[in-house]
């Protein structure tokens, strides 16, 4: 059979699969599943085109990994066959652990576990299938390799994981003020001291891919829209794990009601087959499926908030610099409470505050080395004629306020309309 596919993808055009290995790693169910997944959640709410997917991502990511590597080789860095091949396979499954709706369900079907922890479980088990330099990419994303670089690329400040959502998502969404200049920055890159390095001509792109990265996340990550849907849709799943708990029917697909019905550790994941079976057969079908059926649930709060999701009558969100004074919270738990008729305790279902934040570059983590003509490396965010890079390092945060629009709220102790 020949596996050399190739695919067309709207963002870059023709993306070659350079190995029978990755084309048998792209056909396997579990990265299949990705076609199944946003990428961007609910996103769509917002922005329509926002239809996009994982597999998307994966694919992509690899390619830009493919031309990162080519370059790295002709400016003289040393890269093995096996190291080429495990590098793209690290990229192509870096992702391969989320679950519904990206990051939007995360942490709320498997408490504690995020999708970091998932993949490296995953790839651990696409090890046992495949073999071969399925076990260096399994090093070099867990960072277990000794030449660190590789996981350099599959994860930091700077991976090519970033570059390609931020090229992805801005052309999805039609959010032009996320552009950047990838394949620029591609050809900057380069390796000292086992770590990745920028070449000083390739600095103004870099401040770029920050700002497009601190924009990209309060126009759109962020966004208001995004941010209420996504309270609303935990709140939906909450209420029918709740309700499930409580020994109450709540109709679901067999892995929806797996985890709906049982708490599951990481431990249950890792030594019971049966527990990650139905993780890597759950996708935002189960989750659309599950609501569409929940709209005719007898319990009213489930019901309720499963149609505001199907119409789109999404949360009042409201965003301040300051948290919410107490007694705004407490005039507003009343107006929703005689509003709605429901008790104290549901009121976790429709009220949903808490803060959000944005830090395009975090200098205190693994810093964007930058390497001058004369060999001296600085980090991006020393550099004195950059002060936007020094701006872009502190951690923003903005606290939200989400409620039914239908509670009115034109009381005069309450400044919100």
């Amino acid at each position: 059979m020949n596996k050399r596919k190739v695919f067309n993808d709207p963002v870059y055009g023709f993306i070659n699969i350079p190995s029978d290995l990755i084309f048998d790693v792209i056909e396997h169910p579990y990265l299949q599943r990705l076609r199944r997944i946003r990428q961007m959640g609910l996103a769509d709410f917002v922005y329509p085109g926002a239809l996009h997917t994982r597999f998307h991502h994966a694919l992509g990511a690899m390619h830009l990994m493919q031309s990162t590597l080519s370059s790295l080789r002709n400016k003289g860095q040393e890269i093995s066959e096996d190291e080429f091949e495990a590098t793209l396979i690290a990229i192509l499954l870096h992702d391969i652990g989320h679950g519904p709706f990206s990051h939007a369900l995360e942490y709320v079907l498997i408490p504690g576990v995020g999708h970091e922890q998932m993949s490296e479980l995953i790839i651990r088990r696409l090890c046992d299938t495949f073999g071969g330099n399925m076990h260096l990419a399994y090093q070099i994303f867990t960072d277990q390799y000794a030449r660190k670089f590789f996981h350099q690329l599959v994860s930091s400040q700077l991976d090519i994981d970033r570059l390609d959502y931020l090229k992805r998502d801005c052309f999805y969404t039609g959010v032009s003020e996320g552009e950047i200049g990838a394949d620029r920055i591609i050809k900057m890159l380069d390796v000292r001291n086992d770590k990745i390095v920028v070449e000083e001509k390739g600095i103004y792109s870099i401040e770029n891919f920050l700002n497009a990265r601190r924009l990209m996340y309060w126009q759109v990550y962020l966004h208001k829209t995004s941010v209420s849907a996504e309270k609303m849709m935990i709140s939906t799943m909450n209420r029918s794990i709740d309700l499930a708990a409580q020994g109450v029917d709540v109709q679901a697909s067999p892995s929806l009601a797996f985890f709906l019905n049982q708490k599951v550790t990481l431990d249950e994941l890792e030594q019971d087959q049966n527990c990650l079976k139905h993780f890597v057969s759950l996708d935002d079908i189960d989750i659309w499926a599950a609501i569409k059926q929940w709209v005719y649930h007898p319990d009213r709060v489930l019901s309720d908030l499963s149609s505001r999701l199907l119409e789109r009558r999404l949360f009042r969100i409201k965003l301040s610099n300051e948290v919410t004074p107490e007694e705004k919270l407490e005039a507003l738990e009343k107006k929703i409470l005689s509003k709605l008729k429901i008790t104290e305790q549901e009121l976790k279902y429709f009220m949903v505050h808490g803060s959000i934040s944005n830090a395009a570059y975090v200098s205190s983590g693994q810093k964007i080395n930058i390497i001058t003509k004369e060999g001296k490396i600085f980090d991006i965010a020393q550099a004195s004629d950059l002060p936007n890079i020094k701006a872009m390092s502190r951690i923003v945060k903005k606290y939200y306020l989400c409620w039914p629009k239908d509670v009115n709220l034109r009381h005069n102790s309450i400044a919100y309309s």
